[in-house]
């Protein structure tokens, strides 16, 4: 059963995802930066009732009171692409990715992002590539966006712990935007490199925002670091239990079973 939810699940993504982009493609010249955001972030609240509904996938949100009413760095643990997709549906303001500018190349997906206004790396820049990155940024939150990065680079298997590297970190300092780590543990319904999902409950917890003012860059990684980390053991001990809490088994185990 659970494989033919998921194998339903891939059906929707091609059945809706077409004529949905096909829409937005169509409507997106007229409409200003900001409502585009929301039509797109309209397929994520779609999506994450389906998920609900199909996959028994459902979550709760803590901390959601901390959220700032004003420019912010979010800085999140990344497991799975549950939160790449559930964020935009949840989060009360738009929310800006960071992602490489070749992306902009790939066909609806990229033309897409472009049209959304989000924020583009072009590495051929090299050492420019930082002021580009924190001036197109700020361009955003000065227009009411947030900013979002996963300062573990990459999906991170259940129970583990990726590197946490610094350049969420440095865009906050260079902007003097304050940072609001979160923590989840999404991998367990949607474990990363996975086809099945599982059913559970996804737990989401915001933590308090984070004053960059007087602080470097490695200062306020740090600061990132251990509370996502602290938070993760609390939302999911069982995770972090044993020595090899983060083998591929635990990823098996759904969230709130």
């Amino acid at each position: 059963m659970r494989f033919i939810r998921s194998l339903l699940l891939l059906a929707y993504f091609v059945v809706y995802t077409v004529p949905y982009a096909i829409a937005c493609f169509i409507a997106f010249p007229f409409l200003r930066a900001d409502r585009r955001y929301w039509m797109a972030a309209g397929w994520c609240k779609s999506t994450i009732v389906v998920l609900r509904y199909l996959n028994g996938i459902r979550y709760t949100i803590m901390g959601f009171e901390n959220l700032p009413d004003g420019p912010a760095v979010l800085l999140s643990k990344h497991q799975s692409a549950w939160e790449t997709i559930a964020f935009p549906a949840l989060m009360p303001r738009p929310l800006c990715y960071v992602f490489k500018r070749e992306l902009l190349f790939v066909p609806f997906f990229g033309w897409a992002l472009g049209l959304l206004k989000m924020v583009h790396i072009d590495r051929k820049q090299g050492k420019d590539a930082f002021a580009s990155v924190a001036r197109q940024g700020r361009a955003r939150m000065d227009e009411g966006a947030w900013v979002i990065m996963f300062p573990e680079g990459t999906r991170t298997r259940v129970g583990s712990q990726g590197k946490y590297k610094t350049g969420g970190a440095r865009f906050a300092v260079a902007t003097g935007a304050p940072v609001v780590p979160i923590a989840h543990n999404a991998g367990h319904v949607w474990p990363r490199h996975s086809f099945l999902k599982y059913a559970g409950i996804v737990t989401v917890s915001i933590g308090k925002p984070i004053d960059t003012a007087g602080l470097t860059a490695e200062e306020v990684n740090q600061r990132v670091e251990a509370w996502i980390e602290a938070e993760m053991r609390r939302i999911d001990p069982a995770a972090y239990s044993s020595s090899d809490a983060g083998s591929s088994e635990a990823e098996r185990v759904p969230a709130g079973r």
